[in-house]
């Protein structure tokens, strides 16, 4: 194996051996950063059992190298022997940075790693950049409620970690046809008896909606008054083939769950159409919903902050507006588009 100075990882999440697409945004990510690092190569850690597929999926997304530790103890995520294994090759490897899903399965991993190895992490991250004075990961999180964007360095400790919004980054275009790339195995080191836990039941969530990477999501706030409010939203989603999500103070009142929530305190989302109604438009929020493709927005205040990032803005009630806009789609012939 090559002596590499600057091996940037990218932990591939997997459930039931489909990956979580976070991994490909990071990977994304990471070949930026390598382009302004020298004697950079972007790699993966891939955890699991029977899961050697999903290293080709890797490769296509621009990893060179994937080191994977397969061991039926891994069958299904448990802290202990997930960070245990990594920690291991992190150890043994030592990476330079090393890129994690702010999911919920990331967020519980990454921060045991990191307590592991003794290094920094920068917790939920908007932004990557190599500094490029230091040469090192400058990550920017949003601080105090949304308020300010802090850059955090770790200039000494290593690897340099940080976790990521899921829909923060772009998904980058995978290479056509099968790619070659190197598949590095490595041992767990820990026994089934030595784990400590057992997964006796799996209770699946209620909420069946993914808002993260939906094409379609349309979105309440405290214009709507009520739950109530939100039922008209779910006709209208319905109808074009979308989900439902909801701005903070909606949330907050108890109308909808957390589940719903779009915007920096909650998901980072980027659909092809976003209506935002009785949204007034907070800065906290308009970040979360930047980067959608069109932004649709209803309000009967002509100076909201959300016509500000809108492509399309109507000025009028959104009891009258929205039940109008879902009795003309659903006359159509088809919706207007379908949600992962």
């Amino acid at each position: 194996m090559s002596d590499t100075k600057n091996r940037i990882w990218v932990f591939i999440e997997q459930e039931n051996g489909v990956a979580h697409p976070v991994s490909w945004e990071l990977l994304g990510a990471a070949q930026k950063l390598a382009h302004d690092l020298p004697d950079a190569s972007v790699e993966g850690v891939l955890l699991g059992q029977n899961v050697r597929g999903i290293a080709d999926e890797a490769f296509r997304y621009g990893a060179s190298r994937v080191y994977l530790i397969d061991d039926p103890a891994l069958a299904y995520y448990r802290n202990r022997p997930y960070s245990f294994g990594i920690s291991n090759v992190v150890k043994k490897y030592a990476p330079n940075i090393f890129l994690v899903g702010a999911t919920s399965l990331g967020r519980d991993l990454a921060s045991s790693i990191a307590t592991r190895v003794r290094t920094g992490l920068t917790a939920d991250c908007t932004e990557l950049a190599i500094d490029k004075e230091k040469k090192i990961l400058a990550a920017t999180r949003p601080t105090f409620g949304g308020n300010l964007m802090a850059t955090i360095l770790c200039k000494t400790a290593r690897p340099q970690m940080t976790t990521v919004r899921p829909r923060v980054l772009p998904t980058p275009k995978p290479a056509d046809g099968p790619v070659a790339g190197e598949v590095t195995s490595e041992p767990l080191g820990m026994t089934e008896a030595e784990v400590g836990t057992v997964l006796l039941n799996f209770i699946p969530s209620e909420e069946e909606e993914s808002i993260e990477y939906a094409d379609v999501v349309v979105a309440g706030g405290r214009g709507m008054g009520s739950p109530k409010g939100f039922g008209l939203l779910k006709e209208l989603a319905d109808a074009l083939g979308g989900v439902v999500g909801a701005s903070r103070p909606a949330v907050d009142a108890g109308w909808i769950s957390y589940a719903h929530q779009v915007g920096q305190t909650g998901k980072t989302i980027r659909p092809k159409l976003y209506i935002a109604a009785g949204i007034s438009g907070a800065i906290q929020h308009r970040v979360g919903v930047s980067g959608s493709d069109f932004i649709l927005a209803i309000n009967n205040d002509p100076n909201a902050p959300i016509f500000g990032i809108a492509d399309f803005g109507i000025v009028g009630d959104v009891f009258q507006v929205v039940p109008e806009l879902t009795k003309q789609i659903a006359a159509g012939d088809q919706p207007l588009a379908t949600s992962n």
